[in-house]
């Protein structure tokens, strides 16, 4: 088998070469991949990851084994054509997708590779071009030579079937989560007149909310309620401190830039809020970063982002203010921060909803199983179906989806 894996973003050499020289971890379980990926290269005849965003064009076999491939693509925008011709020249026989890239999957198909979808991503139907483009995917995601559509966590997984492509042919999926809530105990409102810290960990961007936090942070400080706010994250090219010194705020901003994996969680653990304000354009799976903040028992604040409204329900294990709000935002903290009966309720309640979102099947899992077909493996796919699930009478609603999302 010459397996290929296409990625979007994450450039597997890079990571390689960091853990090779004690680097830490960028994200939660990028060694368990990167190192899952290394094991299955040594039983297969070649095994390529290619990730289409990279700072350079690159082809190496690297020493652990895996074919890196970097497509030299910088941005949102990647020239699928040329990515085709990548793909031709490596002459897989199978691929697994964790990008949902139209015109690869087409040309994939065409060409009778046998295909694994492993989604991690939403997605968003906000016009006419975005539900022609979701009409083609699900159509492409249902034909016969891809196998199975692997999506990352229940709630996406619904929202593929809602968009059209068959139930029995979606797994949900999730990470292995070692940390629990376990470890740590449940947290009161400290009693303290100093200024309460607030927490963003991922991408930044205004489609992730942050210029929304920022401007919330603005607002309370306006009405004297003392606040810190430490950011985890790349401000490539300044736009947010330049927003922060913009806002008279650049003094109580702290801009932690990357840090390792390791020291998210306790980070929030020692920070009052976790906040997590997606807009609803942003193609959220389901955050690593609210899985982490239940891990630290620390109340999250979040927007209504249509892949969090089947978990994090209002004043129960969160508090949900309406995504691109500002002013919404500023009131919810406060409210939050003020109110310590509701603090300690969302803390207590952290540890039910992390199990609750906890799924069986998981990244290895569904890779390795694919990659090794046997009567055994194929009925644990069908096993672990959304159809399967479903049928087992675990239907959450997917009235919260359908609501928040445009009907096809």
């Amino acid at each position: 088998m010459r397996l290929l894996i296409l990625q979007y973003a994450g450039d597997y050499r890079e990571a390689v070469q960091r853990f090779a020289h004690g680097g830490s971890e960028n994200y939660y379980a990028q060694k368990y991949t990167v190192d899952g990926l290394a094991e299955l290269a040594q039983q297969l005849e070649e095994l390529t990851v290619l990730c289409c965003t990279s700072g350079e064009v690159y082809d190496e076999i690297l020493e652990n084994g895996v074919r890196a491939v970097g497509g030299g693509f910088e941005g949102r925008i990647v020239d699928e054509a040329k990515i085709i011709e990548l793909i031709q020249r490596l002459q897989p026989t199978h691929i697994v997708f964790y990008t949902s890239l139209r015109k690869v999957l087409r040309w994939a198909i065409k060409q009778q590779i046998q295909v694994l979808g492993m989604l991690a991503e939403s997605i968003v139907v906000k016009n006419w071009r975005d539900r022609w483009h979701t009409f083609q995917l699900t159509h492409l995601l249902n034909q016969p030579q891809v196998e199975w559509v692997g999506s990352y966590g229940i709630t996406s997984s619904k929202l593929l079937q809602v968009l059209g492509v068959k139930a029995e042919k979606i797994i949900p999926w999730d990470f292995l989560i070692t940390t629990t809530p376990g470890s740590y105990s449940p947290k009161t409102l400290p009693n303290t007149t100093t200024p309460r810290q607030l927490v963003y960990v991922g991408s930044l961007s205004e489609s992730k909310g942050v210029g929304d936090v920022f401007r919330a942070v603005a607002l309370l400080r306006q009405q004297n309620f003392p606040f810190c706010l430490k950011v985890v994250g790349n401000d490539i090219g300044g736009e947010f401190a330049n927003l922060a010194a913009s806002l008279n705020i650049a003094d109580v901003v702290e801009f932690l830039g990357i840090i390792p994996n390791s020291d998210v969680v306790p980070l929030m653990r020692e920070s009052d809020v976790v906040l997590v304000p997606s807009r609803h354009e942003y193609t959220e799976g389901f955050p690593l970063t609210i899985h982490h903040a239940l891990c630290s028992r620390t109340p999250l604040v979040a927007s209504d982002h249509p892949m969090f409204a089947d978990h994090l329900i209002h004043h129960t294990n969160a508090v949900v203010f309406p995504a691109a709000n500002a002013p919404a935002l500023a009131a919810s903290l406060e409210n939050l921060l003020t109110t310590p009966t509701l603090y300690e309720k969302l803390s207590q309640e952290s540890y039910n909803t992390w199990y609750c979102l906890r799924l069986p099947v998981k990244w290895g899992d569904l890779l390795n199983r694919w990659v090794f077909p046997s009567p055994a493996n194929q009925q644990w796919f069908q096993s672990h179906s959304l159809a399967a699930i479903q049928k087992a009478g675990d239907r959450p609603s997917l009235a919260a989806i359908i609501s928040a999302s445009t009907r096809l």
